[in-house]
């Protein structure tokens, strides 16, 4: 399910633009999505989902025009989609709730949905707690009853918009591998300003800013972007004001750094390999 976005922009009144003039394709399987809070991926990722109208530009999902109202209806046939912040109805069980939206998707029989919501909830691993409400969940379990929601059609495209922001470490690792585990033959768009998911579940990825497509590439593109642009140095005095901070560690002569930035921060800075956040920072300090 390849996506192409020509020209595409979002002008809200009042508040400037959410998208500018973007170009972007995606292909089948995996793709992340980086960029800050207020970046414009929310808008987006609403706009291929049909629950916004864009202010120019095109967008094709597969064979269907997703900015007339015949597409638009087309493409939420084939989508699954889980928003940020997904609403669910505390009072219902796992099971009661993925059953009233599986009638909300029109799946009738209720034979057939009763199965459907069988295999999902042992998809996402909450069999035995399907019969709990949903008020007891835990954020990681409630991020789990939205992504088997999304998956009830079968969907070829699946929408994922900061999946794992607030979830323990252990739940985000759950809810990565479930999501790479998903992409197989449909396309994947997993939207975060969490470098570390798209590190690791995604091959290729963009990277967009002030609503602007500033990389498309592979996750090796863009870790590229720091190469002898990231550094360590070990001190027992003041932070490094030159570059920016990664980390800083306590060492026994003091804290290590890690900077990336365009000059060693120190005199006896060490050069160091680049991972994928340190592209990512490289990338923002260029823009």
């Amino acid at each position: 399910m390849r996506i192409e976005i020509s020209g595409l922009t979002k002008v809200y009144k009042g508040k400037g633009r959410a998208l500018d003039d973007l170009d972007l394709v995606v292909p089948t399987g995996m793709f992340g999505l980086l960029g800050a809070n207020g970046a414009g991926k929310t808008t987006l990722m609403r706009i291929l989902a049909g629950l916004l109208r864009p202010t120019a530009g095109t967008v094709r999902v597969g064979e269907h025009d997703g900015t007339a109202r015949a597409g638009r209806l087309a493409v939420q046939q084939i989508l699954g989609y889980l928003p940020q912040d997904l609403g669910v109805y505390p009072d219902l069980t796992a099971r009661e709730f993925l059953d009233y939206i599986a009638l909300l998707k029109g799946i009738d029989d209720r034979a057939a949905r009763r199965r459907r919501v069988g295999e999902l909830l042992e998809v996402v691993a909450l069999t035995g707690d399907a019969d709990r409400r949903l008020r007891g969940y835990s954020g990681g379990m409630r991020r789990r009853v939205g992504i088997a929601q999304a998956l009830l059609a079968d969907p070829r495209l699946l929408i994922v918009d900061e999946p794992t922001a607030g979830l323990d470490p252990e739940e985000r690792i759950r809810f990565r591998t479930l999501l790479s585990q998903l992409a197989g033959q449909r396309t994947v768009l997993l939207s975060t300003h969490i470098v570390d998911d798209v590190a690791q579940t995604c091959r290729e990825l963009a990277v967009l800013a002030s609503g602007r497509l500033v990389f498309r590439g592979t996750v090796g593109d863009l870790t590229r972007q720091a190469d002898g642009r990231v550094w360590t140095v070990v001190t027992a005095g003041p932070a490094p004001t030159t570059g920016t901070v990664v980390s800083a560690l306590p060492h026994d002569d003091g804290m290590r750094y890690r900077v990336v930035g365009d000059s060693p921060p120190a005199f006896d800075a060490s050069p160091a390999a680049p991972n994928l956040e340190d592209g990512y920072l490289a990338l923002a300090q260029k823009a």
